[in-house]
């Protein structure tokens, strides 16, 4: 007679405690912060730079920007564009957003104009709200969009008692903290001032109905199956079936006594997901931190001793090597959870070695909200593996070219998932939603095998995305702006190995017959222009041609071996 275990091998190793599925309420995800107001009112929810904000206030705060989104003309269904760090004004207008019906967009600050034209032109948004210090950066991008109101604000307004706070810092950190902090507005712009927003307006706002299993609560742009972002459309219940499973998974959660230190970007679906919406859901704490910097993540753990830290791998490797960081008390943190790239076992071991911490890996995507598998978190991790399906998950490998064949175990093939939390489709695509979803399953993208205990291992990425300090970076974008270059004639993109970033992007180029060759630096120059720095080619190199198969395809693995190999010569990537 046939079992669950048949089907679902991976269920024997599930940690006691973790159930094999789990109940997905039909609720906005507005309500997992209301629920938890109800039951720890004076909780802190949020903590930045030492201020915390309680369950209540932070309600109330969101409240009153969802009447300000409504006095703007803000309806159900609208998209507001979120282009800001790790702060509590991403959170309040975050919910603020979701409770008026609209649609968040996030956005990632550091995007060029032309990036943030795109994403800002392709949803639509109406409403965009900025940090002060890339105000410029999105007034540029804003002709020819949808957008009729800006709002800016500044990490000032949520610090606590400024001075005294910066008189604790070195003076070196203090003059660059001031800078980052605020950031003057010429009086001719057209912007509203988050301030006078959250001031104006009451605080009772009711939530606006929505159908949790058909309308969006955020659109959340990526590369996809190719270079061209495209929103993924993400319900109210895939993000917050995605909450409840990743808190079914740690067992050890209590409610009402976590501690979530957020170092990794909300404006990101890992840092949505693993540090705000499951911690919310189980009335915790998110120290927000609005960058990596070693110092402040270990003076948030200090002070805040956070119970989760989800991170990736050059982070962790950070504080590998930081002398300070087991005595700041890295390794009491319980619950450690890498994301995003690949977790190195040199990465594993140097960090329990050092700190007394121990890193479990997982697995996902934008179109999976973003968790789809992880490591067990009670001692049986596989650090080879990227580990099992969530409860409620399911996961199977497939022929590379026929979805329809299921491969035997221990077979590579495309790793497919389906479960609560994958996505809608991409937003206006309805071909390339096509390619990605068949029958509620997601292709991945990325090859794989399962062994007989259920356990899924990554082989190679069929996509030829770079992944550098955890962000998607595709080829093809990149190849475009070095071709829009009036000398190059063709260009391929590769990421090689970096111990900091996990991969850095390295081009090939061929120059134009008879046309004066640039330097390196001037083609990375004009990279910078128009492409986020995490997207920008370390290195530029000249080649009479590339090589291409019998098709004519460029051969980037060809290339991407070639750089590996040289990677440890004069030619490699600065490992810092």
């Amino acid at each position: 007679m046939a079992t669950p275990y048949d089907e679902m091998p991976w269920l024997r190793f599930y940690p006691i405690g973790v159930p094999p599925h789990v109940d997905v309420p039909d609720v906005p995800l507005t309500q997992l912060l209301d629920d938890s107001a109800a039951r720890f009112p004076r909780r802190a929810a949020l903590a930045f730079f030492g201020r915390g904000m309680s369950y209540r206030q932070v309600v109330r705060q969101v409240d009153r920007f969802a009447g300000a989104l409504r006095r703007f003309g803000v309806h159900k269904g609208d998209r507001v564009a979120l282009i800001l760090p790790n702060c509590p004004q991403q959170i309040i207008a975050f919910y603020g957003t979701l409770r008026r019906g609209a649609v968040v967009v996030m956005h990632n600050p550091l995007y060029t104009a032309a990036e943030l034209h795109h994403q800002l032109a392709d949803s639509g948004a109406r409403v965009v709200v900025v940090l002060d210090r890339i105000h410029e950066t999105v007034a540029e991008a804003l002709p020819g969009t949808h957008v009729e109101h800006v709002i800016v604000t500044s990490l000032v307004e949520y610090l606590p008692r400024m001075k005294r706070l910066l008189l604790r810092l070195p003076l070196r950190r203090a003059r660059e903290l001031r800078a980052e902090l605020s950031t003057p507005i010429p009086e001719e712009a057209d912007v509203i001032a988050f301030r006078d927003v959250m001031t104006k307006e009451r605080e009772r706002h009711q939530q606006v109905h929505i159908d949790p299993a058909y309308d969006l609560a955020a659109l959340q742009y990526t590369g996809g199956t190719t270079g061209r972002p495209k929103g993924a459309m993400l319900t109210h219940r895939n993000l917050v079936a995605n909450a409840y499973q990743t808190v079914a998974w740690d067992p050890g959660i209590r409610p009402g006594h976590e501690v979530t230190l957020a170092v990794v970007p909300l404006f990101h679906v890992f840092g949505l997901t693993m540090c705000l919406t499951s911690t919310l859901l189980a009335g915790g704490t998110v120290v927000l931190v609005p960058r990596f910097d070693l110092g402040m993540v270990l003076d948030a753990v200090r002070k805040w001793k956070p119970t989760i830290f989800p991170g990736v791998p050059p982070i962790y490797q950070q504080l590998a090597n930081a002398p300070k960081a087991r005595k700041a008390g890295v390794g009491n943190i319980r619950t450690c959870v890498s994301g995003a790239m690949k977790l190195p076992r040199e990465t594993v071991d140097a960090l329990y070695k050092n700190t007394g911490a121990r890193v479990i890996q997982g697995y996902g995507l934008t179109e999976t909200s973003p968790v789809a598998l992880a490591n067990p978190v009670d001692g049986n991790a596989r650090h080879v593996s990227v580990g099992l399906p969530l409860p409620g998950t399911e996961a199977r490998i497939v022929g590379e070219d026929d979805f329809s064949l299921t491969v035997p175990i221990g077979q590579a093939g495309e790793l497919v998932v389906r479960g609560p939390q994958v996505f809608a489709g991409y937003w206006r695509q309805q071909a390339e939603t096509a390619e990605v979803l068949r029958d509620g399953w997601v292709r991945t993208g990325d090859i794989a095998m399962m062994s007989p205990d259920g356990f899924f291992t990554l082989i190679d990425r069929k996509r030829d995305v770079v992944i550098v300090d955890g962000f998607n970076v595709y080829p093809s974008e990149i190849e475009d702006v070095l071709t829009g270059h009036p000398v190059i004639e063709d260009a391929a993109v590769v990421g090689v190995p970096d111990i900091r970033h996990g991969e850095l992007v390295k081009a090939y180029v061929v120059v134009r017959t008879d046309m004066l060759t640039p330097t390196m630096d001037e083609l990375i120059d004009f990279c910078s222009r128009q492409l986020a720095l995490h997207k920008v080619p370390y290195s530029i190199e000249f080649r009479p041609d590339l090589p291409r198969n019998v098709l004519g395809k460029v051969l980037r693995r060809v290339l991407r071996d070639e750089a590996t190999a040289r990677m440890h010569s004069a030619d490699a990537p600065p490992q810092s």
